[in-house]
């Protein structure tokens, strides 16, 4: 589980995806007190925040967040993966995205979605596929970052149960 101690590092992560990919539709990284501020509402609901670290540098990060705030949607969860351009291709990803799974079906939640910043980020929809996730739709020219327009893959997972069940309480 990440600590505010991690958070610098997890900025830092995050800028990278957010000033040179379209992984993330913010155009200005958010600063450390406003990343601070998210990992607070995470925990705040008692929802996983973690972190990969090697040695003591932290090299990846993965959260869950609601899917939408409406109560409806109060077993789905939306997750968001964030690996260090140093460390991807070495299973960070991997090791992020099942700790995630694992954590939150113990939860409770029924399902996790995965919001895909561009249709071309085949890193990301194929680390989602590995784990279950299935193609839910494409929101074709959504966005426009970096001078173009881009797409939301939508990918989707059931956890536990499902839908095969009802919920408990």
């Amino acid at each position: 589980m990440a600590t505010e101690a991690d958070i610098p590092a997890v900025q830092e992560i995050y800028a990278y995806y957010v000033g040179h990919t379209t992984a993330s539709f913010e155009e200005e990284p958010p600063t450390v007190a406003e990343v601070t501020a998210r990992f607070q509402r995470v925990q705040a609901r008692g929802l996983p925040f973690l972190v990969a670290t090697k040695g003591k540098q932290v090299i990846g990060y993965a959260y869950a967040s609601p899917f939408r705030e409406r109560s409806g949607y109060r077993y789905t969860v939306e997750d968001s993966v964030y690996v260090a351009k140093e460390a991807l291709g070495r299973n960070v990803g991997n090791a992020l995205v099942s700790e995630l799974i694992e954590r939150c079906t113990a939860l409770g939640f029924r399902q996790m979605i995965a919001v895909i910043g561009d249709s071309a980020n085949h890193a990301s929809i194929r680390l989602h596929a590995r784990f279950g996730f299935r193609h839910a739709g494409t929101l074709e020219a959504i966005g426009f970052k970096l001078g173009r327009w881009v797409d939301s893959v939508l990918m989707q997972r059931a956890l536990g149960e499902g839908a095969s069940t009802l919920p408990r309480g």
